[in-house]
């Protein structure tokens, strides 16, 4: 009894199917050349395969194949992204960065520095201080200034010249710029004192003194 020619893939018996899968659930290029000739051979001698076909299947194969390597390739470029970035992040351990923060540390003996932002020229730049309980403990007039980051240092002392105690002091800063006031943006200096790795792919964060755990992306400027 003759047997029937069969077209397509097909004719690979359940079997064989069922062997490969078993065996392995991905499809390669081995594999399926292997299918791509067994079809060859048992297609219907009376109505062969068009050379399109053939062509239309490969092609098929070729997409599916490269979209699977492109995600093996966009996989392993974020895992070697985010081992750069905790490398990156880890070196930053002990080291101080600034962060936009209204926030102002005073320490014993020692100045507090901290700068601003303006985006453009001020006719005039005014800094207030206060303490915890909001009372103004300093003013100082800065004057005309470009637009950009400046960097400023408190003494530490009142409009009087009195040493302050150490604590957390707010720091605000307002330019005339085309005769209306604006807030400019304030930075402050904190020490990086650990690193936080998430593991579902985020971004390192950064745990300050004084001023908790923020983004990398949050740092301005490393001093």
């Amino acid at each position: 009894m003759a047997t029937t020619p069969i077209n397509g893939i097909d004719a690979l018996s359940a079997a064989r199917l069922e062997k490969d899968k078993k065996a392995d659930k991905s499809l390669g290029q081995d594999a399926f050349l292997e299918l791509m000739i067994t079809q060859l051979k048992n297609q219907d001698p009376t109505n062969p395969m068009q050379n399109g076909e053939f062509l239309s299947q490969m092609a098929q194969f070729g997409t599916v194949s490269g979209i699977n390597d492109l995600q093996k390739s966009f996989t392993s470029l974020a895992s070697a992204l985010q081992s750069s970035q905790a490398l990156q992040a880890s070196t930053m351990v002990g080291r101080e960065v600034e962060v936009e923060s209204s926030k102002l540390k005073l320490v014993d003996e020692q100045n507090a520095p901290f700068a601003f932002e303006i985006e453009a020229p001020a006719t005039a730049v005014r800094v207030t201080i206060q303490d915890e309980a909001g009372a103004t403990v300093r003013t100082l007039g800065l004057g005309r200034m470009a637009a950009g980051t400046h960097d400023v240092s408190w003494d530490g002392r009142d409009a009087a010249g009195n040493r302050l105690k150490a604590g957390k002091y707010t720091v605000k800063v307002d330019a005339t710029i085309d005769n209306a006031q604006q807030a400019a943006t304030t930075l402050v200096r904190a020490t990086v004192e650990s690193v936080s790795l998430p593991r579902n792919g985020q971004q390192p964060s950064l745990n300050l003194a004084d001023y908790g755990s923020l983004s990398m992306e949050a740092v301005r400027r490393v001093m």
